[in-house]
């Protein structure tokens, strides 16, 4: 299965491709950034759909993953954040891809092991699972992130644990025992 994870934002939208290897494993496909230009929010808009539909086109995901909004301290932000994500499901199901959401607490669970992670902890992780050479751009690494989430979850577990080395997760830090 090829998933294909989202992290929106209404300057700069995050996408990230792996397969559903054996046994849950993901396999990374490719990663990047949709950059948002435009003076109207409506022309940011239609790049973040744009852009998400010519990942979708290129790479043939079988799904396509978002994290779920959360209420910030910025009401304002967050309906930006809100719109573009909107844009990004649109240009999904206009490719007739099933959409899948999970909260921040639930991908950084999946992928460090801890729901209240750092972002460089999870970072860190997503370039250790997915055997990167270097570490993803933050936008790219939290779209990985919701993409590998989709894995393990559907793959029946949900925690990077089946398939990773044990893994301590504290605050501010993630080591392997």
């Amino acid at each position: 299965m090829r998933i294909l994870g989202i992290d929106p934002g209404s300057r700069v939208t995050g996408f990230g491709i792996v397969d559903m290897l054996h046994a849950g494993t993901p396999g990374y496909v490719a990663s990047g950034c949709v950059r948002v230009a435009g003076d109207s929010l409506a022309e940011r808009l239609k790049v973040v759909f744009d852009g998400v539909a010519e990942i979708i086109g290129r790479y043939q995901p079988e799904i396509l993953v978002i994290e779920k909004v959360f209420m910030a301290r910025n009401a304002d932000s967050a309906l930006k954040l809100g719109q573009a994500r909107a844009a990004a499901i649109l240009a999904g199901v206009n490719h007739a891809l099933p959409v899948s959401e999970y909260t921040a607490l639930q991908i950084k669970r999946a992928v460090v092991g801890y729901g209240h992670a750092e972002k460089d902890q999870v970072k860190h992780m997503v370039r250790a699972l997915l055997g990167l050479s270097g570490t993803p751009q933050a936008d790219a690494a939290d779209a990985l992130a919701c993409a590998i989430c989709h894995a393990h979850h559907a793959a029946g577990g949900g925690m990077v644990r089946r398939t990773a080395p044990r893994l301590r997760a504290t605050r501010g830090f993630v080591g392997v025992r």
